[in-house]
């Protein structure tokens, strides 16, 4: 059986699952081939890539949450529809989609199942927790960002069936967690002269190590070390943290919590999926503060002083959740789909 495995590159997350689903893929198929969308990552993957693309990816701001001005001018949407009719999924008797556009675009163009295996398709389920206050603009985003015609999903908690508890990546399983007292942070949305200001300003006596996208060298600012973003230094810091200090996201809440660490979020503005996590983590008495202005540093200061590791249970059952995928999708002859003609597709007129 060949299959497509197609991931989302924004961010390290959806990167970081791969490490851990590529090997189990490859194990149970007779090829793989990847494919990797979105603005150049920070996590390199240790496998070959068969197909990149510039997909639909979206850039960090500096002042917590996405810059919406820099990721419409980096998108071409004349690239992006080139690439859609060029990505063979036809050739292939599975595509497995992380969250990622030009796979599930192209799987929809050519009608080809599409399955996607992601914390979306989580977060999209009707059990999964929502945020007090609505955003449907956010939700059609996430709905219609990367189609699929199957859900698997993993979240914080097994909400319903066809819900999985978090894929923790081998390096993070393999970890001793100690308590060497500083605060790991990683917060992407923000400039690293906000962060050290703020955290600085907040407590002096606390030694902070930030990983900042914006930083391409490491800094010392008193009690604030800076570092760019780093697989080993980030997992290092991680290990033997007091606590961290994060974006809402999945994967680095995740290990947090399967470490043992105590944890606080603070969601991207504008980011739909994010509102969603913290309303999850909120739930599992994770504490949340919506930026770091002055009027939520008190919170951020009782976290310090009093907060709590929450405990988990994350089993590592990424390849059940694999092989009941193979067994409910794959096609039962094991041959690729036979040529599809193709329609034509255009962008719509401004």
């Amino acid at each position: 059986m060949r299959i497509l495995y197609a991931i989302q590159g924004t961010g390290n997350g959806h990167l970081a699952r791969a490490l851990d689903v590529v090997p189990l893929l490859q194990a149970r198929c007779e090829r793989l081939d990847l494919l990797v969308s979105g603005p150049p990552a920070d996590l390199p993957l240790p496998f070959e890539v068969r197909h990149r693309a510039q997909g639909m990816g979206f850039l960090f701001g500096k002042k917590g949450g996405i810059n919406f001005v820099k990721t419409f001018w980096q998108f071409n949407s004349a690239t992006f529809l080139k690439e859609i009719r060029r990505l063979p999924v036809q050739e292939y008797d599975l595509v497995i989609s992380d969250f990622e556009p030009v796979s599930s675009w192209a799987c929809r163009l050519r009608e080809v199942p599409c399955v996607a295996l992601s914390h979306q398709s989580a977060v999209l389920h009707p059990a999964a927790p929502r945020p007090e206050k609505e955003d449907p603009a956010g939700r059609a985003v996430l709905r219609h960002y990367a189609p699929s015609t199957a859900q698997y999903g993993f979240h914080f908690q097994e909400y319903a069936p066809g819900i999985a508890t978090p894929v923790i990546r081998r390096q993070v399983r393999e970890l001793v967690p100690t308590d060497e007292g500083h605060y790991t942070v990683y917060l992407p949305a923000f400039e690293e002269e906000l962060l050290v200001e703020r955290l600085r300003y907040l407590s002096q006596a606390t030694r902070w190590e930030v990983f900042s996208k914006h930083s391409t060298r490491p800094a010392v600012h008193g009690n604030v070390r800076v570092w760019p973003v780093s697989g080993a230094d980030f997992l290092g810091s991680l290990a033997r943290a007091a606590g961290v200090l994060c974006g809402a996201g999945f994967e680095t809440p995740a290990e947090a919590l399967f470490l043992g660490k105590k944890l606080l979020v603070v969601p991207m503005k504008q980011q739909y999926e994010q509102q969603c996590n913290a309303a999850a983590l909120t739930q599992m008495g994770i504490p949340v503060i919506k930026n770091l202005k002055d009027k939520h540093l008190g919170a951020l200061d009782e976290w310090l002083h009093q907060g709590q590791a929450v405990p988990v249970d994350y089993p590592d059952r990424t390849g059940a959740v694999l092989d009941q995928l193979l067994a409910e999708q794959a096609p039962a002859t094991g041959h690729a789909r036979p040529p599809v003609s193709l329609p034509k597709f255009s962008a719509p007129r401004a």
